[in-house]
């Protein structure tokens, strides 16, 4: 596991992100560190357009979807 130091972090934020931290039971090392893993675990916009663009084109067929929906399936 990496080491990261952030640094010029404004004293407002530090406060706001200890107390968030101490309300949710935690260090401000964990919470920092939860917040990280949620941001870097979220694809960015880029990054779902940039997968999108190599998935294979799905053919739209009308009468598929209507018989689709009238059996039923999702």
């Amino acid at each position: 596991m990496g080491t990261m130091q952030i640094r010029d972090v404004p004293a407002e934020t530090e406060l706001t992100l200890k107390a968030r931290a101490e309300r949710e039971g935690k260090s401000l090392t964990a919470y920092v560190r939860d917040l990280l893993n949620e941001e870097a675990s979220t694809p960015t916009l880029d990054e779902v357009m940039a997968k999108i663009a190599t998935d294979e084109p799905v053919p739209y067929d009308p009468d598929f979807v209507r018989e689709t929906m009238r059996e039923g399936h999702r």
